[in-house]
């Protein structure tokens, strides 16, 4: 059985039920919207978010009507922040597909994320989980300073660690964190266990996201080259800030000024990953993520054994040994 078979045996049925109810939730009379959406829903990804927030509810007790809400709420404005996300990084693909931005532009794009965002918080509203939704509503707001932070940064390419981790925190962990905690939640979970769930959360998302820094420097591209994509954009992850803080002053300088003036340069790019590489940005970075994901598995062991906490633990598993 493959990890992500494995990781939703406990939660198959959830996951089954979960396709056709999060349609509903999208439904509209609008043609055009109706095209939009369809279109969306026909390129969804591993859906590790409602696979999180079925879990949690499952490792705190049994899944119900609200845990059905939690997730298509999560969903719903996590599929919102990715439409925005393309059209603010002017991205024509996503997973290997066009994105809504590429094949309607960007009024219809603002306007189909606009709705995503109303249909999770009406879903919310309709079915009177206020809690839940106060828990998304913070992590939004955290996506979106986190988001300004990096770009602010990445104009002074003034970023420490300190920094980099309160952007990964606000940028992805919070809502990994909201998914665990929102599923723990709908079951009437305690306040101790939400927190258990909230800490749990973040350190996977942490963990989730130095993965995703890392594939930067890996050899990703279809000709087997990293990618850089990052450096491209100015952003400085953790094996750049790593390095660089490790630089004496004259190699640090000529490092910051590459990616201020040839960011966009491919040869110039390949010399900063080197550097990068041969300097042990890659082994200081992995470290680093497997201590978040073991600070994830040690909040884990403080549940009673169980089905859910199996395939959570194969979660954080998988996180770190995904591929893409």
């Amino acid at each position: 059985m493959s990890g992500l078979k494995k990781i939703k045996q406990p939660i198959k049925s959830e996951m089954e039920a979960f396709e056709p109810y999060f349609k509903e939730q999208l439904k509209s009379k609008i043609p055009l919207l109706s095209i939009v959406t369809n279109y969306v829903l026909r390129r969804k990804g591993k859906q590790m978010r409602p696979m999180l927030v079925f879990l949690s509810a499952k490792l705190n007790g049994q899944t119900n009507d609200a845990s059905y809400v939690a997730a298509a709420l999560i969903e719903l404005l996590h599929t919102a922040t990715l439409i925005h996300d393309d059209v603010v990084d002017e991205t024509y693909q996503r997973r290997g597909f066009f994105s809504v931005n590429a094949l309607w532009k960007t009024k219809i794009s603002v306007l189909v994320g606009d709705y995503f965002l109303s249909r999770g918080l009406m879903t919310a509203l309709n079915n009177d989980r206020i809690e839940e939704l106060k828990v998304i509503s913070h992590a939004v707001q955290e996506m979106s300073e986190g988001e300004l932070l990096q770009i602010e940064k990445s104009r002074k390419l003034d970023i420490t660690e300190e920094v980099y981790y309160d952007i990964i925190t606000k940028k992805t962990a919070t809502l990994i964190a909201a998914c665990t905690v929102t599923g723990a939640l709908s079951v009437d979970a305690d306040k101790d266990k939400l927190a258990l769930m909230k800490e749990f959360g973040t350190n996977l998302g942490i963990a989730f996201q130095i993965k995703d820094d890392l594939f930067d420097y890996e050899k990703t591209s279809a000709i087997g080259k990293p990618t850089g994509n990052d450096i491209r954009e100015k952003k400085m992850t953790l094996p750049l800030i790593y390095v660089l803080n490790n630089a004496d002053a004259k190699v640090r300088k000529k490092l910051l000024s590459t990616i201020r003036r040839h960011h966009k340069n491919d040869k110039k790019v390949a010399e900063i990953i080197q550097y990068v590489r041969d300097n042990g940005g890659i082994e200081y970075t992995y470290d680093k993520m497997i201590d978040y994901k073991n600070k994830a598995l040690e909040i884990l062991n403080q549940f009673d054994d169980s089905e859910a906490k199996e395939a959570m633990t194969e979660l954080v598993q998988y996180t770190i040994d995904r591929k893409k």
